[in-house]
């Protein structure tokens, strides 16, 4: 949820700050940047709180990031080219007066699961202990 924040809030002021030739050229640019945003307070959560992972050393924890930024740039291509192309198709709703709102939530619910099952799947498993 926070992480979503983080993504929403970003990209709503990025879309502010970002003014391009291109309207959706504008808001891809804001949703990248806004997704990098996103990730990287991902990682921290996740790996402290969500699923409590507790690997110690250089190694174990950039094996762990080296796993969850390659999930993410996954889903993160979804949304990068999700957002841009429900805005062409005409999915452009303003919400809370920022434009293309309405593509980014529909595209983040997907994202968000997908996130959650690469995590639990993928990134933190548990190792088995007998």
């Amino acid at each position: 949820m926070l992480t979503t924040a983080v993504s929403f809030i970003s990209y709503g002021i990025l879309t502010k700050l970002i003014q391009m030739q291109s309207e959706i050229a504008g808001i891809a640019v804001a949703n990248v940047i806004s997704w990098i945003c996103a990730v990287l307070f991902a990682f921290v959560t996740n790996k402290l709180w969500v699923f409590e992972s507790r690997t110690g050393g250089v190694k174990a924890v950039l094996s762990e990031l080296w796993k969850f930024v390659a999930a993410r740039l996954l889903t993160g291509a979804l949304e990068w080219l999700g957002v841009p192309f429900l805005v062409y198709i005409g999915l452009n709703q303003t919400i809370l007066g920022v434009k293309g709102m309405l593509s980014k939530l529909t595209v983040s619910v997907a994202v968000v699961i997908l996130n959650y099952v690469f995590s639990k799947i993928f990134v933190f498993k548990k190792k088995k202990t007998e």
